[in-house]
């Protein structure tokens, strides 16, 4: 969803700029231990300042989709730049991992165009909803980074760790959760700035400063939401304190060599027209009053790739070092039987422990390991029954290939 110039709640800047300039002192509100500034925000602040225009996109799952940090770092930015036209990406999908938003980069951000300012968010859900090893949140963290500097080599990148209980208890024995290990080891070899606001949090609690209570809890409260915002503020205004140099130029970033030679640089939905569909699959929006489970407002009208007959098949050719999913798995979502080129069948079972109730979006992988060429791909629905006891079917928003 783009945003350009909105119309400011009154309210909600008086918050925003009362938490950057009066909350306690400028060190509780942004330690130096828990920024890590790695740009100098030149290349953001000659399009924002002399040009006058600028394209601010926002990537993660339901922290950046709710009504939180984003507009407030949006409301922020419109203040300090009252002149500029500022263009505003709302790519925030809960329940989204980095995976997911590695392969929907493209379609959700940068085909609105060059991209100034990128704010990503996803060790939570990395942590919780995916449960992702070290590699899996590398990969994704990196494809979402390098594919942003391929396309916009002058971009800027703000990382925010945000938190929940679990993680919050592994930084107060002091241990790094493991989204936040992978997510870090990308921004330092990319020069990403991050915005450490789970130890930002942990710390406070630990000095008796907050209580979770106050923080708001997984999806922060307003009170819980300034916190970030005004240490990326702050971070901002320090990189901008000095007047801009009348022949300053932006600078393309040069890219470093990959740290995950797997990693979804290059990811992207599969065309639609090249599925090859076999008898028993359809495109079409689900009768979502005769399936059982809740679906999200931003699925029920979508056309789905769906089947509900097993032992249908589809096929699809693609270039490339992964491919997989990316679905709505709710009570009755089934498995997938697939076969890569001339290899064996495998299944994939698309269910995740929070289908019982919801058709849950998630984005799922066959293979990540395969060399990058042209392969293809066929796929078939399991007769097995759901992991609830349901007769299977499957409802994709898209396939996805690296």
């Amino acid at each position: 969803m783009l945003h350009s110039n909105p119309l400011l709640p009154l309210g909600r800047v008086l918050l925003i700029l009362f938490a950057i300039t009066s909350s306690g002192n400028s060190e509780e509100q942004a330690r130096p231990t828990n920024v890590a500034q790695r740009s100098d925000f030149h290349n953001s602040r000659i399009s924002f300042e002399r040009d006058q225009a600028g394209h601010v996109a926002f990537i993660g799952g339901s922290i950046t989709e709710m009504n939180g940090y984003r507009p407030m770092v949006m409301d922020y930015l419109t203040q300090r730049f009252p002149e500029t036209e500022f263009t505003f990406t709302d790519a925030g999908i809960s329940s989204t991992c980095s995976t997911a938003g590695a392969f929907r980069l493209r379609n959700d951000v940068l085909v609105h165009g060059k991209v100034d300012l990128l704010f990503i968010e996803f060790a939570v859900n990395d942590d919780q909803d995916a449960a992702h090893s070290l590699e899996q949140a590398r990969r994704g963290m990196e494809g979402l980074i390098r594919h942003t500097l391929q396309h916009s080599p002058t971009a800027e990148i703000v990382v925010t760790y945000f938190v929940n209980p679990e993680m919050l208890e592994k930084l107060q024995r002091g241990e790094t959760p493991v989204s936040i290990q992978a997510h870090e080891s990308v921004a330092q070899h990319y020069g990403a700035t991050t915005i450490h606001l789970a130890q930002e949090v942990a710390d406070r609690i630990d000095e008796k400063k907050l209580t979770w209570k106050d923080y708001g809890g997984v999806h922060p409260a307003p009170f819980g939401n300034a916190i970030p915002t005004s240490m990326i503020a702050k971070t901002l205004e320090s990189a901008w304190a000095n007047e801009l140099p009348a022949n300053a130029k932006q600078t393309p970033k040069k890219l470093p060599e990959l740290l995950d030679p797997q990693s979804y640089t290059s990811g992207d939905y599969v065309p639609r027209e090249d599925l090859k569909l076999g008898p028993g699959w359809n495109i079409q929006a689900p009768d979502w009053k005769t399936i059982e489970g809740s679906v999200r407002s931003r699925h029920q009208n979508r056309d789905l790739i769906t089947c509900t007959v097993p032992g249908s098949g589809l096929s699809f050719s693609f270039t490339g070092s992964a491919v997989g999913v990316e679905c709505v798995a709710g009570p009755d979502a089934g498995t997938l039987e697939y076969k890569i080129d001339s290899g064996d069948w495998q299944e994939l079972n698309l269910s995740h422990r929070y289908s019982k109730g919801l058709h849950y979006p998630r984005t799922v992988l066959f293979d990540d390991q395969l060399k990058n060429v042209k392969h293809t791909i066929s796929v078939r629905l399991s007769s097995k029954e759901s992991d609830y006891g349901l007769k299977p079917a499957v409802r994709i928003l898209n396939f996805v290939a690296n």
